[in-house]
């Protein structure tokens, strides 16, 4: 039992916090979370689907009939700062050695080649610099500085959403700009509106407004379309409570209890917030250029078509079984070959059919794994023994359990973060997202504030513990749909 001052609690109640809440989270930094228990990897026919041509083009086609009575959503989680982009050109700034180190020299030797050179070029000499020297020489940190810091483009604080990506004969995009044209492509509602939501941090909210209104008449006189474009913070009520070393409350210089964003966990309830039928979910930093976007809108019409067939057969099903108990056989069938479903008796009862057919429903995209960082697509056993579909990432394997360290390493697929998400019920009633999680699949590591060690929490993860207890499935999709931008000079790839 924590021993919480009348003034922390008049501090919940200033950020929303529930203290019962807070103190059941606060129980992790004592017990730890749980390791994932894989329990084999996918594989084709096993917890994988794979389209053939004509399948793609049938699923392309019920999801272009379907739209038009469905109200679709592109969700881009796109809060967090760029500052790990920049990881090998701060260093440059953080240390006086020459020569400069190969990346750095890599960075300089392509600037020519990125898409914000112009606007870079152009701070530099505006400051009274020469362009040239401040890359030619060895020792100047000029175009270091003003790519990264505030006096020049600021890149290294501003989101990823903001920062040009792209470079075209004509004009130099931004993410943001990259997923307002990818999502004209197959995100159109029956009226051509385009709905997106970006999750943003209130320091760049304006910032997002003000790029928005620059560049959406282009976009909307081009593809004939209209975007509803809305925002939403990452609520102060889903941070998490730090913790001192021997597991204590963290205090700060002041004594007031210091809380730290959940991760990107924390963004389950932003979703519970959309009210559409199928909410497409993509990262901000994972687009291509417009040229090579024709496999991506192909294969995002089809897992979206697929998608709403399975949703409206298990509907269907759900409603013989509340009518016509005779389908249980048949029911239980559907679950296990189509969703994937496994149920813990050989002949499950009808309520257990009918409680593991009502949830929401999700398709993960996955590519055939090229050792990208992050999770992948596993069969998983959980702490009641029930054994799903789930997405694993390495910070929730016991690495020093050689199997299940050897049976995540040997993954066949990779998760790139692209999801379609379905979440009403039969009835037509939105399901409350918050019910579905596994809140024993945190994080715990070790961060630093005020020159202090500390303990901080972050919250199951979006697409893996906060989706725990969805209806998931895994279809592969071609590598060129992934385009992540994890580094510089991941700008560089075309």
């Amino acid at each position: 039992m924590l021993n919480f001052t009348p003034q922390d609690l008049e501090y919940f109640v200033k950020r929303g916090s529930n203290p019962a809440q807070v103190e059941k989270q606060f129980a992790f930094f004592q017990t730890g979370f749980d390791f994932a228990t894989i329990n084999r990897n996918v594989s084709a026919g096993d917890g994988i689907v794979q389209f053939s041509d004509s399948e793609v083009k049938h699923w392309v086609s019920v999801y272009e009939k379907q739209v038009q009575k469905k109200v679709v959503v592109k969700f881009v989680p796109a809060s967090g700062a760029a500052s790990r982009m920049f990881k090998d050109l701060y260093e440059v700034l953080q240390t006086n050695t020459t020569p400069l180190s190969h990346k750095a020299m890599q960075y300089l030797e392509n600037i020519h080649d990125f898409a914000f050179f112009d606007d870079l070029k152009e701070t530099i000499e505006k400051s009274g610099y020469s362009f040239e020297e401040a890359i030619s020489s060895p020792a100047s940190k000029i175009s270091f500085e003003f790519l990264l810091e505030e006096k020049g483009l600021n890149y290294g604080n501003l989101p990823k959403a903001l920062l040009k990506f792209h470079k075209y004969e004509d004009e130099n995009r931004t993410a943001l700009e990259e997923h307002l044209v990818e999502s004209a492509q197959y995100a159109q509602n029956v009226d051509r509106v385009c709905c997106l939501h970006f999750t943003v941090s209130p320091d760049h909210l304006d910032k997002f407004n003000q790029w928005v209104s620059e560049v959406r008449e282009k976009y909307e006189k081009r593809f004939g379309v209209t975007y509803h474009i809305t925002y939403s913070l990452q609520a102060p009520s889903t941070d998490t409570l730090a913790a001192e070393l021997n597991n204590s409350p963290f205090r700060d210089k002041n004594g007031d209890l210091l809380f730290r964003p959940g991760g990107h966990g924390a963004l389950i309830n932003n979703l519970n917030h959309i009210q559409a039928d199928l909410v497409f979910v993509k990262n901000i930093d994972n687009v291509t250029t417009e040229d090579k976007l024709e496999t991506t809108v192909v294969y995002k019409k089809a897992l979206a078509g697929y998608l709403l067939y399975l949703q409206e057969k298990n509907f269907e099903y759900q409603k013989q079984l509340a009518e016509h108990a005779d389908v249980l056989k048949e029911a239980v069938e559907f679950a296990k070959s189509e969703l994937w479903i496994q149920f813990e008796h050989k002949n499950p009862t009808l309520e257990e059919v009918v409680e593991k057919l009502n949830r929401p429903m999700r398709i993960c995209g996955v590519v055939k794994n090229v050792g990208e960082p992050g999770g992948g697509p596993f069969w998983v056993t959980n702490r009641k023994g029930n054994t799903s579909l789930q997405i694993v990432e390495s910070s929730q394997i016991d690495m020093n359990n050689a199997e299940q360290k050897a049976l995540f390493s040997s993954a066949s697929h990779f998760n790139p973060v692209d999801m379609f998400c379905c979440f009403k019920d039969a009835k037509g009633n939105f399901f409350d997202l918050a019910q579905y999680i596994d809140p024993y699949t945190g994080f715990i590591s070790e961060k630093s504030y005020e020159g202090r060690v500390l303990k901080a929490m972050e919250l199951p993860g979006l697409w893996n513990g906060a989706m725990a207890d969805w209806i998931t499935l895994f279809v592969e999709v071609p590598l060129s749909t992934f385009n992540p931008v994890k580094t510089v000079f991941d700008l560089l790839k075309r």
